[in-house]
């Protein structure tokens, strides 16, 4: 594993599936070190340069193949002998790279990013086998594409008048950034809402628990409705009405019954009549649970 960090691209497999690009590797950096004519026909090359080519293209092929061209010294019989080997590649590849290509269409990927990096494979490939497509090639290819629905954007990037694929790519990446972040602007607060002030968002949950109640709602349907049913329950610990108010209160309702026109004063000489049902939430010992039917209080202990 410590030699392979030492390589500068990825040794030739022995089973030959990297070997077009591996040529493309091995030509380029045997050019930057000086040592491309070791590879050519009828070079004149010196001995040493030989040597360095040879040592440079075994450094890039797996532990297999160095055994099988162990008795090679020459750089360029390697070169022709690896061609000859696996040159064939290309009768595979290339067809199969044509057929993405004719059939490579925008409007089948989900996103910029993917299209174009179909778009590098296919045509990396294409180069490979000695097939050029051009700048021009690349982006008829992505205009003639486009999705039935965006003919008028089409039209609209033709007119720019891009003389390179990358302009334009780049022009339709930031166009779907841009689509994308108002995407999900809209779908976080959709257009023409606005936020509610917290007391309008406290009034309008008090409001959705409270619909559909009110006075005489229910009346008769069991313990405990009755025609003030809708109102609170209020407990002992919220109360702050004397108790004997209370009890005076209970009273008073019961004889309202039988007499809804009389007056009743307690004995502590309060006036029962301005008393309101907000006034007699539960006391320290009890609670104050619902108004029944018959319009008396009923205390829980």
């Amino acid at each position: 594993m410590a030699n392979l960090t030492k390589l500068e691209f990825t040794a030739l497999q022995s089973s030959g599936r990297n070997y077009l690009s591996w040529v493309l590797d091995a030509e380029i950096h045997l050019d930057a070190m000086g040592l491309g004519d070791t590879i050519k026909e009828e070079n004149k090359a010196s001995n040493q340069n030989c040597a360095r080519a040879m040592i440079f293209l075994r450094h890039h092929l797996d532990e297999i193949l160095k055994i099988e061209y162990l008795t090679v010294k020459d750089p360029l019989v390697l070169w022709k002998n690896l061609k000859e080997r696996f040159d064939y590649l290309k009768m595979v590849i290339h067809p199969k790279a044509r057929y993405d290509w004719m059939h490579l269409r925008l409007q089948d990927f989900k996103s910029i990013h993917e299209y174009n990096s179909a778009m590098f494979r296919i045509t990396s490939q294409l180069k490979l086998c000695r097939e050029t497509v051009s700048e021009i090639d690349m982006m008829e290819k992505t205009f003639s594409t486009f999705h039935a629905s965006n003919v008028l954007l089409q039209q609209q990037y033709r007119e720019k008048g891009f003389k390179k694929y990358s302009e334009l790519i780049s022009h339709l990446l930031v166009a779907e950034q841009n689509n994308d972040l108002l995407l999900k602007n809209h779908e976080n607060r959709p257009t023409g809402s606005e936020p509610l002030p917290e007391v309008n968002e406290a009034y309008a949950h008090h409001a959705r628990r409270g619909k559909g109640r009110g006075p005489n709602r229910g009346r008769g349907r069991g313990r405990g409705r009755g025609r003030d049913y809708g109102q609170e329950r209020h407990y002992a610990r919220d109360c702050r009405t004397p108790k004997h108010l209370v009890e005076l209160y209970q009273e008073s309702l019961k004889k309202k019954e039988k007499n809804p026109e009389a007056n009743f004063i307690s004995e502590n000489q309060v006036d029962i009549t301005h008393l309101d049902i907000a006034d007699f939430f539960a006391h320290p010992e009890g609670k104050i649970d619902h108004l029944i039917g018959d319009g008396s209080v009923n205390m829980e202990e």
